[in-house]
Order: structure tokens, then sequence, then C-alpha cells
């Protein structure tokens, strides 16, 4: 059972999730613009958000990039659109999945229990073993990253990402590879939003003095680089 939070403007919408998923077990709250879903989101208590994009007062994608700051709950975004643009910043900004309307209530609840199930388990041993790569250190059960004592400020998306490469400094992982570390099996993700990820990750590593972190090995993929103190 998970705390479920629906944030949409359609009160058809929230009745039809509710329904579904409360009789998959769930509890779940509600709100009816991004405002309130943003202070209902804040509030901790919910382990996945449904998150509309089309949102009066503050549209998803806004909300989401803001919740990011300080909540790593998992996203779902409707939308009411299927389109590319819409896929790619929902997925950069932090969500998880992406759902157009019209939905089968029974696939998002299926793809809400795949997500839950993923974010709730480590990958292989990153999450209980501190990583480190010269004055580069990692500690992904505690969300810290620091680099010559500097904290470095990174979403769950760029910790899980940095950890993949720590993990093997010297081995050169494919966009694949990365994608299936950050996102898991099976979910489509655009090289895009992976470029996003690594660009957003250079730029943090680089403002704390650790320049050349990350290689690119044109036509083979991307590892870590000397981190060198800038």
């Amino acid at each position: 059972m998970a705390q479920i939070l629906i944030i949409d403007d359609d009160p058809q919408i929230r009745g039809v999730l509710r329904i579904a998923l409360k009789q998959a077990g769930h509890d779940v709250a509600e709100a009816g613009d991004g405002a309130e879903g943003l202070a209902k989101a804040r509030s901790g208590k919910a382990d996945l958000i449904v998150l509309d994009i089309g949102l009066p007062e503050m549209d998803g994608l806004e909300l989401c990039r803001r919740l990011r700051a300080d909540n790593e709950a998992p996203v779902l975004f409707l939308t009411a659109r299927d389109d590319e643009i819409d896929r790619v910043l929902g997925f950069e900004l932090g969500g998880d999945d992406y759902m157009a309307k019209p939905f089968s209530p029974r696939e998002l609840v299926a793809r809400i229990r795949a997500i839950l199930k993923r974010t709730s388990q480590p990958k292989g041993n990153s999450k209980d073993t501190n990583l480190s790569h010269g004055a580069l250190r990692l500690d992904p059960g505690r969300h810290l990253c620091t680099f010559d004592a500097v904290p470095v400020p990174l979403t769950a998306r760029e910790m899980a990402l940095l950890a993949h490469l720590m993990e093997r400094p010297d081995h050169v992982s494919t966009k694949v590879q990365l994608t299936d570390a950050v996102y898991g099996p099976q979910i489509h993700v655009s090289d895009r939003t992976l470029d996003s990820h690594l660009r957003n990750l250079r730029a943090k590593l680089a403002g704390v003095g650790c320049t050349e972190a990350i290689e690119t090995v044109h036509g083979v993929g991307i590892r870590m680089g000397p981190c060198l103190r800038g």
C-alpha cells in the first residue's frame, strides 16, 4: 500500500483514479490545481505523484521543477497531448513515466506498481557502498555527494547516473546502459533527456571545481574522467 497524490484539475479524472487506486489498496490524496498540489506534495507524505501537465495556476512541468528542489517522490505525468516535447521536458525535470489521455485506469495502476517497485529497490550494492574517484565522494544511501568536502547538490537521476559511472570508472557505458541505470530497464527515454542529465551533472561538478569529471568516448559511450581540480 502506498500514498498516492493525484494532482489534476478534472474532478472526473480524479474520481476515476481514486476508485482504481483504492481498489488496488492505495491511500489517495487529491489536489485540483498546481498551487494546492505543490503544497500537498511538499508535505512529504506522498509515495508517488500522478501529475497532470495542463494545470491551472501552475502547470505540471513547473510544479515538478519546483518540487524536485526538495522532494524525490516519483512522478507519473498525465497530459491531453502526446507530444514528444512534453515527454522530453517531463523526463528532464525528473518525471518517472508518462501517459497520454485518455488512458486505461488498469494500465495506470500497473505502471504505478512498476514505478514503486523500481524506486523502492536499490540497484546492485550501490545504495550500501560509498564511492570515491579522486577527491569526488558519493554516498548514495544518504544521497550525499562532495568534491574536496564541498557538497554537490544532485537530483536522484543525477545521483544514479554518477553512481553508475563511479562504480566502474574505467568502463565505457553506452547510453542504453546509462538509461537503464537511471530509469530502469524497459523505460524509453530519448537521447536528448540523457544528454540533459549529463550536461547538468557536468555543470554541477564543474561548479565546485571538479573539471573533466565525465568523458565522452565518441562513438562508444561515457566514462569517468580524471576529476581535475579547476
